[in-house]
């Protein structure tokens, strides 16, 4: 397939880069060109082959966007939130399987190792992860325990100096070029621990999923643990129970929420590209008055989700947003871009189903990214909880 030039254009229709600083303009604007020269060309074809484009975990290492918000000395980039959220926005404006490479690798990886390990932890690791040497998963759902991950089943029983884990998880984005594994199983007092597994381990395996129709330019496994033998020391000490994982999520959701919206604005752009060029009853469809409703509606929620987003980054910073907070960006950015994405799709007619154009691999994408890190009725009922304090999941 030919690779295609990136002619994308921004929406900002209330000029929010006056919030942003001229270094968060800098990180956008250099994540958004590695995307038109790396990513765009290629991203279409690696889709349709289902194919990982490996070469891209050293380039983003080298572009920084691995653990942005991890301090400098451990390799990150020591940076602030709007900082994350703008990478993540560019990336998944490419596509959700290359942004859900990088959130894996800084929420759910390097993250958990940085917040929750020691010192010897997190030089050992976390260096390695910010540069892309090596590439990381994490190991939380379960074949049969999805929503409901306090349920799991896998388990690590004592061994002297190391422990025994025995299980599997299911879903995991990374999972077969991973290198490094955080996993949470269940010790012998039904605590929830986070573990560092490494490659080579004997008796743990990273099958492929195949068949998949989403994330298909992007790496989806299981994790297999038959008897394998973890050293005590690859266990995070600083962090029991469910609130280690659930901690990774909150980062990890709010990468979503700002990802989501940069698949809306590539599917908004290229629908309004197209609205201008393709003529219909001897004028260009753009003005016809129900596709300009489309592009008004679609301009309008990415507008909405890009306040939201910059306020929720806002509060991030200072340390003051709720999960809850965050649960409801990811919601509303998930809801907004499946919706853009339809209406871009039926905008571009027959042309919108094949691969000449983004639409139809971003809304393909997308049904993966409204399913994990939360689904997104369970992301309903964390807000229906907060606001009633009442408990709907049970």
């Amino acid at each position: 397939m030919a690779a295609k030039t990136d002619n994308f254009q921004s929406p900002d229709y209330f000029n929010l880069d006056e919030l942003l600083s001229d270094e968060h303009k800098l990180i956008r604007e250099t994540v958004r060109n590695y995307v038109k020269k790396e990513i765009s060309p290629i991203i279409e074809d690696y889709a349709q082959r289902a194919e990982f484009p490996e070469q891209i975990v050293k380039q983003m290492g080298e572009l920084g966007v691995f653990g942005p918000t991890v301090p400098e000395q451990y390799g990150g980039g020591g940076l602030d939130y709007i900082s994350y959220g703008l990478m993540m926005q560019e990336l998944e404006r490419g596509d959700s399987g290359v942004r859900s490479t990088a959130s894996v690798q800084g929420s759910l990886v390097m993250f958990p190792i940085y917040q929750y390990g020691n010192e010897e932890q997190r030089n050992k690791y976390l260096p390695k992860l910010a540069s892309g040497e090596w590439l990381g998963c994490f190991g939380l759902t379960e074949p049969n325990h999805g929503s409901d991950p306090s349920s799991m089943l896998s388990n690590i029983k004592d061994a002297g100096d190391h422990v025994i884990l025995n299980g599997s998880k299911m879903w995991i984005s990374n999972a077969p070029f991973s290198q490094v594994a955080v996993v949470w199983a269940k010790d012998e007092a039904g605590d929830i621990r986070g573990l560092i597994l490494e490659r080579g381990m004997e008796g743990f395996s990273t099958p492929t999923t195949h068949g998949k129709w989403s994330l298909r330019a992007s790496a989806t496994g299981e994790l297999v643990f038959d008897n394998v033998k973890v050293p005590k020391a690859n266990i995070l000490p600083n962090v029991k129970g469910l609130k280690g994982p659930l901690g990774c999520l909150t980062k990890a959701r709010y990468g979503i929420a700002w990802g989501a919206v940069g698949a809306a604005m590539d599917c908004y752009d290229t629908a309004l590209q197209y609205s201008k060029e393709r003529i219909q009853f001897g004028r260009p469809i753009g003005g016809f008055q129900l596709q300009q409703k489309k592009l008004a509606e679609m301009v309008t929620e990415i507008t909405k989700a890009q306040l939201l987003n910059w306020r929720l980054g806002v509060l991030m910073n200072e340390g003051k947003a709720s999960p809850q907070q965050v649960s409801m960006a990811k919601r509303n950015a998930c809801e907004v871009a499946t919706d853009i994405c339809r209406s871009a799709r039926q905008m571009l007619g027959g042309m919108g189903i094949t691969g000449e154009y983004s639409v139809m691999r971003h809304m393909m994408n997308l049904e993966s990214v409204i399913t994990y890190e939360g689904t997104h009725d369970i992301h309903l009922l964390i807000t229906g909880m907060d606001v009633t304090g009442f408990n709907a999941f049970k």
